[in-house]
């Protein structure tokens, strides 16, 4: 059950930096050239793949009624990456939108 919740958070950070190297190789310019010559492009979509692999992992092992809802806490590492590597300045309403999407997590982790 355990292993369950690790790779439930694994899944969200991994996706959440397979986002922000995307980003990095768009920063490299959008030509299909530099694209496929960027770092960046490949180290994101690997962790993409990573993320969706343990995605069916655990729509193997834990309900899709949790799975999918519990997957939203790629918005809270995503606001992490974005303020402390992107150095993004992060207003109130998304510190509320995460609370709130924290408060759903719990909810929906409580009801197990």
């Amino acid at each position: 059950m355990i292993l369950n919740w690790i790779a439930l958070l694994c899944m969200g950070a991994l996706a959440s930096f397979g986002s922000y190297f995307l980003k990095r190789a768009s920063a490299d310019g959008l030509s299909p050239t530099k694209l496929i010559r960027s770092r960046w492009l490949y180290i994101g979509g690997t962790l993409y793949v990573i993320s969706a692999v343990l995605n069916i992992w655990l729509l193997k092992r834990m309900p899709y009624s949790t799975v999918l809802p519990l997957s939203a806490m790629t918005y809270i590492w995503t606001l992490l990456i974005s303020h402390f590597l992107l150095k993004e300045e992060i207003r109130t309403n998304q510190i509320v939108g995460v609370a709130v999407i924290l408060c759903g997590v719990v909810m929906i982790a409580l009801s197990l």
